[in-house]
């Protein structure tokens, strides 16, 4: 199956989010007229400043009201992803994976080890240690200490085997904009940045480069 990998730059969230459902349904649909994929998606983009609610979110996570987040330019969301709340924005790398799962041999929990896999090798290129929190999903540092923080957070949504929505790896984010939420639904957990952790901010593109290789290598391991 063919993976067309596409990058977006700089995109409204509301904008992108019509994209995904519009192949999400159409790949679907397929399915469940028994037609085989020809194509699988994998969407890398940056987002203006928003927020947005999973499925099962606590409106009580958003420590603004949502009139005066409008008011500062940042949009909510409340959309159909696992997760709780989380912030998306400029120097946030991302990654919207629309793929079959039953063609990869998956099952959801498979797919989203996957998912933490890639960020984990992704950042090991760049000499910094990622590390799975149990019962807490996406990729942390200095897991289990005092100091653990999140760097990236991850959110699927599954449908026949059809995934959507991805993860989202703090690069170079302004991460004041946290503050305005509980971060995936934590009040004593920091989050973090590679380019805190580094030091510097690494180049966007060749963060890029490196996560799509990681998620191609790994995806196709389990084909």
């Amino acid at each position: 199956m063919n993976l067309i990998v596409s990058d977006e730059g700089l995109v409204e969230y509301g904008e992108m989010l019509a994209r995904q459902r519009g192949l999400f349904s159409e790949m679907v649909l397929r399915k469940k007229e028994g037609k085989s994929l020809a194509r699988e998606y994998l969407l890398l983009v940056e987002h203006p400043p928003v927020i947005t609610l999973g499925r099962h979110a606590d409106k009580e996570n958003l420590l603004l009201p949502e009139e005066e987040l409008r008011e500062r330019g940042v949009e909510v969301f409340r959309i159909e992803r696992g997760g709780d709340v989380t912030f998306h924005g400029p120097g946030q790398l991302v990654a919207y994976p629309l793929i079959d799962l039953e063609a990869h041999h998956l099952g959801v929990k498979d797919y989203v080890d996957l998912l933490e896999e890639t960020v984990i090798r992704t950042l090991d290129v760049y000499g910094i240690k990622g590390e799975r929190v149990k019962g807490a999903s996406g990729v942390w540092i200095e897991a289990g200490s005092p100091f653990e923080r999140k760097i990236c957070a991850l959110g699927v949504k599954c449908s026949r085997f059809v995934t959507m929505h991805g993860l989202a790896l703090n690069v170079s984010t302004d991460l004041s904009g946290f503050g305005m939420i509980n971060p995936c639904g934590f009040i004593d957990k920091g989050v973090t940045s590679m380019e805190r952790e580094l030091g510097e901010a690494p180049e966007m593109s060749l963060v890029k480069k490196t996560l799509v290789s990681e998620f191609q290598k790994l995806l196709k391991s389990d084909s």
